[in-house]
């Protein structure tokens, strides 16, 4: 089976997860995925994150945070896919529930959350939102 989509394939995993209330789950490597997680964990939705080698391939290993025996995490979602891109101008960034989500922004300048993106005056592909 081949991924065309590791970001969605890894939100899925996360949000399977903490459905299944497990502390700990292996999403896909890739760049992007690092990058993601440690905006996830500068945002307090993830406790922590750690590359692992398992020999041919590598995983990322998710530490998922929860409070009072409730996740963080009340939804994680693709918006941008391979076959439908979502790009906006910085204008047009949607604010994920008057402020309290973050939506993941691909911008020239990397991979940063919403309220950077605007701070810095870009836009660029809404590659997900979380809240």
């Amino acid at each position: 089976m081949s991924r065309t989509d590791l970001i969605a394939d890894a939100f899925t995993v996360i949000r399977n997860a903490y459905i299944a209330k497990k502390d700990e789950t292996l999403v896909p490597h890739s760049k992007i995925m690092m990058r993601i997680c440690e905006i996830l964990k500068n945002e307090g939705y993830l406790e922590n994150f750690s590359e692992i080698d398992l020999g041919n391939f590598k995983k990322i290993k998710v530490y998922l945070r929860y409070a009072n025996k409730k996740s963080v995490i009340t939804e994680i979602k693709r918006v941008s896919r391979p076959g439908r891109r979502v790009y906006l101008p910085r204008q047009k960034i949607p604010r994920v529930l008057q402020g309290y989500g973050t939506a993941l922004v691909s911008t020239s300048h990397g991979v940063m959350t919403d309220k950077e993106a605007r701070e810095k005056g870009l836009g660029g592909e809404i590659m997900g939102m979380i809240w």
